[in-house]
């Protein structure tokens, strides 16, 4: 009689392992799903965060372009303001030496 029991036992513990192993596998495949969810996210936050690094670069780029335009139209200006005020300057310059060329004959 013992060794049914101990049969019996052995049964038992056969079924329990399977049952461990068969809840292991679920929660295991649950686990596995769960980490490729988790994946899947992260690679559409990372593919978002690149097109609004794109678009801000982008930005970023066209408003570089209109400052460089911006400043490069003010100091053509400038330019032309400085260059303007040097040729007054170098004129009245030689009417001044004119007019003291005359004083001192």
């Amino acid at each position: 009689m013992p060794s049914q029991k101990s049969g019996g036992m052995k049964e038992d513990l056969k079924n329990f392992k399977a049952e461990i192993v068969h809840q292991f596998h679920v929660i295991s495949e649950d686990v596995i799903t769960q980490v490729k969810q988790v994946a899947e996210g992260v690679a559409n936050v990372n593919e978002k965060l690149d097109r609004r690094f794109n678009e801000l670069k982008a930005e970023i780029q066209e408003t570089r372009q209109e400052v460089l335009a911006a400043i490069k139209f003010s100091y053509a200006e400038l330019d032309k303001r400085l260059t303007f005020l040097e040729n007054e300057f170098l004129e009245l310059k030689r009417r001044v030496d004119k007019m003291e060329g005359r004083s001192v004959s």
